[in-house]
């Protein structure tokens, strides 16, 4: 069975597939993320750019970094003019004070929390804001229930569970239901970028892209679908520099 640092770095090899199926995150996680006058932010972990983007659409000064070459070369072909620096949480290769806002999208849970807030807290300028999202997928309803079936269950404990030590003031978190739009391409693209998807045996993985495929065809509410309506749960924690 592959590590956690093993499944964290995994992602390079379907970056592609990261990009075409992986959703955006709605406008008013965003807002709320950031702080009132934020100018200069950085995305930390920002994997293809899904983030950045949106990021970047606002006007702000952004600087991507992320440790896989693969995914910032995907990231830098959309964004060429956005700054995008190979580095990790542990080690961010900025220099001290130099942003107003960090935030993580879909990646705390692969950092060390401790050596990563000290490295957040010092890149941060007085008073400056870390922001966490997660996108996860609702599986209230029939066949994103039965997807969970096939792919696990979209939980992810760093959703109700995330500490931050000090120098953060008390944790804050927002949660919005909005629904992503995607083609049956795209949700295959989706499963095939997973971590543990990803580091599984051939066999396994092989299995496992069949039966989403499978359910794409005989699932009543996809079948002959050019369309899927993919509903989510975008989770947002903020804390603020003390």
């Amino acid at each position: 069975m592959s590590s956690p640092k093993q499944r964290s770095l995994s992602f390079g090899s379907e970056a592609a597939a990261y990009e075409r199926g992986r959703p955006s995150y709605p406008p008013e996680t965003i807002d709320w993320l950031l702080p009132e006058g934020a100018q200069d932010v950085l995305d930390l972990g920002a994997g293809t750019g899904k983030l950045t983007t949106r990021l970047v659409e606002r006007g702000l000064d952004v600087i991507a970094v992320d440790p896989i070459p693969e995914m910032l070369e995907l990231l830098s072909n959309s964004l060429p003019d956005t700054p995008a620096l190979l580095g990790t949480a542990e080690e961010i290769p900025l220099a001290d004070n130099s942003v107003d806002a960090v935030l993580v999208a879909q990646a705390w849970h692969w950092f060390d929390p401790e050596r990563a807030v000290k490295e957040v807290s010092r890149v941060l300028r007085p008073g400056g804001r870390l922001g966490l999202v997660w996108n996860t997928r609702d599986e209230r309803l029939g066949w994103v229930k039965d997807l969970g079936r096939i792919i696990g269950p979209e939980h992810d404990p760093f959703n109700n569970e995330v500490t931050l030590a000090e120098p953060f003031g008390e944790i804050e978190r927002h949660q919005v239901e909005w629904t992503s739009y995607l083609t049956p391409q795209a949700l295959i693209d989706l499963v095939a970028s997973r971590s543990y998807c990803i580091t599984s045996p051939e066999k396994v993985r092989t299995r496992t892209l069949e039966q989403v495929r499978e359910l794409l065809a005989t699932h009543p509410a996809l079948a002959n679908s050019s369309g899927l309506a993919l509903p989510y749960v975008t989770v947002g924690i903020r804390a603020t520099l003390a």
